[in-house]
């Protein structure tokens, strides 16, 4: 069995509850949904388009369920003291995040990274923050996430093929998931 298969994008249909045990495993808001999701479909016959799919489906449920609760706190943002300082801080460290990609401002292409770097949920408190609204502010939230499930996707089916062992892969890759972004950071050369 192929990881993937290229031939025929659709291919069969999987499952209701192929499909609904994949989706449940991306709507894990942790990192380790997406290996153990990719490697279920692979498993499950769900070829990659759909396992992509699934997970445009479960950036689209977060969006829905997490743009309440963003709202609800900007509006209460106003009214508590402490609110209204961490909006102020969170505005700061949008201000810090965009200037590693190019720029002062948070652009899209900083809201996208921001997105990619940390979570969909910041990259949308970061776009909220720089004033983009519902569609365009999910735009980049989601657009940074895809890129994300792209490299985490394309990373585990890849060890799975040499390790063989989904277990192994998936732990695998949850500590590079750790270990990477420090090491990153630890490494690269601070601003003065």
């Amino acid at each position: 069995m192929t990881a993937f298969p290229l031939s025929s994008p659709f291919g069969p249909a999987p499952s209701p509850s192929a499909l609904l045990a994949v989706l449940k495993l991306f709507v894990i808001p942790v990192g380790g949904g997406i290996p153990a999701g990719v490697l279920l479909a692979q498993a499950k016959g769900v070829t990659w388009p759909v396992t992509t799919l699934l997970y445009l489906v479960s950036d689209l449920l977060l969006a829905v369920a997490f743009e309440p609760v963003l709202r609800l706190l900007a509006l209460l943002c106003g009214r508590v003291p402490f609110l209204a300082r961490l909006g102020t801080a969170l505005k700061a460290a949008t201000a810090r995040s965009a200037a590693h990609f190019g720029g002062t401002g948070a652009g899209p292409l900083a809201l996208v990274m921001i997105a990619f770097g940390v979570d969909p949920m910041t990259g949308r408190s970061s776009a909220l923050a720089a004033g983009y609204g519902f569609v365009a502010g999910w735009l980049f939230a989601i657009a940074g996430d895809m890129l994300y499930f792209a490299v985490i996707a394309l990373t585990t089916v890849r060890l799975n093929s040499y390790f063989h062992d989904p277990e192994t892969t998936v732990l695998f890759v949850l500590g590079a998931m750790l270990i990477v972004p420090a090491l990153v950071r630890r490494l690269r050369p601070h601003p003065a």
